[in-house]
């Protein structure tokens, strides 16, 4: 099976531009540059990005070879796609530290060694642009009419849409020209949103340079019923361990929806797709130990084997009643005590079982919050300092564990 059609069987195909080229391309023999964009966002890559990273991987197994481009310069504008409002707006020093982050997590599966991968950033052309220069050669070729009727900057409109932000586009379209110059690269992927961005670049290399490159677009990593994945009460679910550990993440695949597991383990991980279509025969009970190998392979996959592993005998220690020695753990100093104890509220909320004290009091109301396996009800429930030197398991319903000592 040349990858085209693997990614086809894993269901990450949404959108091609030319999709018999494109298939040529990529199940041919010749080794095909092609890229993907990241903005510079945050300091780490979330689950949102994790489709995205494994395409670069895929295709890189497959022989081609991966841009990786990093939206110094469109960063500092920021993509309207999907917004109701404007990005906030980052410094070239934010920007820069986010790209090192990012550029860390993304070697876990893309191998960028002896230029099997590369690397750039679009502020090393963006921000030395001369731009009467720029509009004279590149904004010609865009029509505003096109550009506002595409669906990124529609839902824009009724709440305004900047003249700052309409640049994003043709932005974007001048890195897959310039990708295309220097690196040879003949195809741009992303997104299912991206779509109206990636036409205006094989739009403009037509254009400008008479020359045939192609867009395609994967699916976003939806639930079910439609909602993007990758969320949770206390927001995000981060590639970086220090913002969410490696058994939340575990954690967070072993409970997906019994729906949604089968598309997840197409999209996320690298178990062939025979295997993955023999576990979609299970039902119920059965699916349980699908959602183990779901949320093992992602782990090991982000952050290795040994996290992996751990995170797994957590989890299934604690659900047999262990003592959550391995659970994720939060070490408390003297500024998280008044007069000697803490309270069961500011707990739930500095480990992040909860990510507010109205939360935190809502599911002791409710009977959710247990302190080594007993129940608490009373919102002024407290602990001392001498009972948390041996360390406490907290429990949030039936699936969220953490560990709390001084």
């Amino acid at each position: 099976m040349g990858v085209f059609d693997e990614l086809r069987a894993r269901g990450l195909i949404a959108q091609c531009t030319d999709e018999d080229n494109v298939k040529a391309l990529l199940n041919g023999d010749k080794p095909v540059a092609f890229y993907i964009g990241f903005d510079p966002t945050a300091d780490s890559l979330h689950v949102g990005h994790f489709v995205a990273i494994m395409l670069l991987a895929h295709l890189q197994r497959a022989g081609h070879i991966p841009i990786a481009l990093f939206g110094g310069g469109t960063g500092m504008i920021g993509d309207p796609s999907g917004k109701t409002d404007m990005r906030k707006m980052l410094t070239r020093a934010d920007i820069d530290h986010n790209i090192d982050c990012f550029r860390q997590q993304m070697s876990r599966l893309v191998d960028f060694s002896d230029g099997k991968a590369h690397i750039v950033n679009n502020a090393d052309w963006l921000c030395n642009l001369n731009y009467i220069d720029f509009l004279r050669e590149v904004g010609v070729h865009f029509s505003v009419n096109r550009m506002l009727a595409a669906e990124c900057y529609k839902q824009r409109l009724e709440k305004g849409l900047s003249f700052f932000e309409l640049n994003y586009m043709i932005m974007q379209s001048y890195d897959f020209l310039v990708l295309q110059r220097q690196y040879g690269c003949l195809l741009q992927l992303g997104g299912d949103d991206q779509w109206s961005n990636i036409i205006g670049g094989v739009e403009l290399n037509r254009r400008m340079d008479q020359k045939d490159v192609y867009g395609l677009t994967v699916k976003l990593l939806l639930t079910s019923d439609g909602r993007k994945m990758g969320k949770t009460e206390g927001g995000a679910v981060w590639l970086d361990p220090e913002k969410t550990s490696p058994y939340d993440f575990y954690q967070y695949w072993r409970n997906v929806d019994d729906a949604d597991v089968i598309n997840c383990l197409m999209m996320l991980t690298f178990l062939p797709v025979a295997e993955i279509e023999g576990y979609a025969q299970r039902e119920g009970g059965a699916l349980n130990a699908v959602k183990e190998i779901l949320a093992y392979e992602v782990t090991k996959l982000i952050h290795g084997q040994d996290e992996a592993d751990r995170a797994q005998a957590a989890a299934r220690a604690l659900f047999s009643g262990g003592d959550g020695a391995d659970a994720p753990t939060t070490v408390l100093d003297d500024a998280d005590f008044t007069d000697g104890a803490i309270g069961i509220l500011d707990l739930l909320v500095k480990t992040g079982l909860c990510p507010s004290k109205a939360e935190a009091r809502r599911l002791v109301q409710q009977g959710g919050a247990r302190v080594d396996g007993a129940v608490v009800t009373a919102i002024d429930f407290t602990l001392t300092r001498a009972q948390l030197a041996e360390g406490v398991l907290l429990k949030k319903g039936k699936k969220a564990f953490h560990r709390v000592r001084v």
